[in-house]
């Protein structure tokens, strides 16, 4: 499928867009074009608080596997409840995108970029002081429904204020700050237990990430709302404005924005009553299916395997001590296991970092393949460690971890969430980045509360088996629903030819 990015397909008066004025690059005295234009404070602002929300959920979702023993060990938990506090964080990202990223819409981009971050503190202080198992899981849900929300409005802010040749990849960098996070939280997990070796240590290692979640409120005061988001209500000198503010710089340009004043017949429909019925309209059904489906089959594998690898590496290379007699023997397992699956988490910054390097060359579909087949090669490695001993195990199985995290990352871990927020109209933008955010988190929670189950009742090689067939199968779904957004203008997508 492709879009006509001409003038006349778009149906927009002549004159400049939003998105024209973020494309727009200087040029010489004799007009020979210069490749780029500088990105500027304001835009960088953007990024960095965008980024800060993808750090916390790295983070929180990631040191649950290391604080999932310590709190099993003071509250008594057995699998069952085990499963629902490592699927606690990532259901409440389900209903944080769903319920809350239609939100963006309706009430602009800011307001919730600055609403979710505050429920996320609020969150944070509840789960350190609380004081029962319920007060934990309720906690970890409020959590995830403040990273829910995240989802669609950190990736508009930045798509929706960045140049079209380098959107994927300012995107993609913010996104990274989940692997980030997830080594950062594995990291932060083992430091803490090394200092305070005692079975409350897990509540300092969530208490930590206030220090920065503080600032990162303030800041989010002080961005633009998305001009895009403007034009559609019909606020245009608000629009000028917010661009006036997005694109100042040094000397300064532009000096004065217009933007055209659309027809009457241009100007923004009432939303739907029910949104969500856009997204499965004949326009919009193929988008809805390529941003929902692979996400979903992706978080399958990428949350079971991330959360699990310190359970799966002590388990099966000795570190794991069955029933330990004290917490110093549980903590002992726990911070062996940790520095294991540290060094397996180092590959989903690599892998991301490929990701931000070739998605505005090679292209979203095109990385999102190669990334599933690698995933599936990876798990099968892993899968093929349990048939042998010896040092072949430990060799295999740390290569086939390292394998599928490099590969997530590079594919379907980062562009599932890149395509879910370009593909849509900005209409339902958000509802549509949302509702995919959401359907994969179902994959997510399924697999947070079934892997400690399953690993005990099926084993460790036919559950990795079964994720070699999920990864596999993003893959054939991928290609059926192919649609390439690289180097697209998101204006272009409420006019598909």
């Amino acid at each position: 499928m492709t879009i006509d990015s001409t003038p006349a397909a778009s149906g927009t008066p002549p004159g400049k867009s939003v998105q024209d004025y973020l494309d727009e690059t200087p040029r010489w005295a004799d007009a020979t074009p210069v490749d780029y234009a500088p990105i500027t404070r304001m835009q960088w602002l953007i990024w960095t608080l965008a980024a800060a929300g993808k750090l916390f959920e790295g983070v929180v979702v990631f040191m649950t596997g290391v604080a999932l023993p310590l709190m099993a060990q003071q509250y008594g938990l057995g699998a069952t409840e085990k499963g629902v506090i490592a699927a606690a964080s990532l259901f409440g990202i389900l209903l944080g995108a769903s319920v809350l990223g239609d939100l963006a819409d309706r009430y602009g981009r800011k307001q919730m970029f600055i609403v979710e971050m505050v429920l996320f503190v609020c969150f944070i202080v509840l789960l350190t002081f609380s004081w029962s198992y319920p007060v934990i899981v309720i906690a970890l849900v409020g959590i995830g429904i403040a990273l829910g929300a995240d989802y669609p409005t950190a990736h508009l802010m930045i798509s929706e204020s960045m140049p079209s040749r380098i959107r994927g990849r300012m995107v993609l960098s913010a996104f990274g700050f989940q692997a980030v996070g997830g080594l950062a939280g594995t990291a932060l997990g083992f430091l803490i237990l090394f200092e305070n070796p005692d079975v409350s240590a897990w509540r300092w290692m969530y208490a930590s990430t206030i220090v920065l979640a503080v600032p990162v409120i303030i800041g989010r005061f002080f961005v633009v709302q998305s001009p895009s988001w403007l034009v559609f209500q019909g606020r245009i000198e608000e629009a000028e404005a917010e661009i006036g503010r997005l694109l100042k710089r040094e000397p300064r340009y532009p000096k004065v924005v217009v933007l055209p004043r659309p027809h009457a017949r241009l100007q923004p429909h009432p939303r739907q009553k029910a949104p969500w019925l856009a997204l499965f309209s004949d326009a919009n059904r193929n988008r809805t299916m390529l941003a929902s489906i692979p996400w979903f089959l992706q978080d399958l594998s990428t949350y079971g395997i991330g959360i699990f690898t310190p359970t799966i590496l002590a388990t099966l290379i000795g570190a794991q001590i069955n029933h330990p007699r004290n917490t110093a023997e549980l903590i002992q397992s726990d911070v062996l296991a940790t520095k294991g699956a540290a060094l397996i988490d180092v590959l989903l910054i690599v892998g991301m970092v490929f990701a931000v390097l070739l998605a505005d060359r090679v292209g979203r579909i095109g990385l999102q393949l190669f990334g599933f087949v690698g995933c599936a090669v990876g798990l099968l490695l892993a899968a093929f460690s349990l048939k042998t001993d010896g040092t072949t195990t430990t060799v295999l199985l740390f290569a086939g971890f390292m394998v599928f995290s490099f590969m997530t990352n590079i594919g379907p871990n980062a562009m599932t969430y890149l395509i879910a927020g370009e593909v849509f109209p900005i209409s339902i933008r958000g509802a549509g980045a949302g509702f995919a955010a959401s359907f994969a988190k179902i994959g997510a929670v399924l697999t947070a509360f079934l892997f400690p189950i399953l690993l005990k009742d099926i084993g460790t090689f036919t559950l990795l088996l079964i994720l070699v067939g999920t990864s596999l199968l993003g893959a054939v779904v991928t290609w059926a629903y192919a649609f390439e957004t690289k180097g697209i203008s998101l204006e272009k997508m409420d006019h598909p030819s």
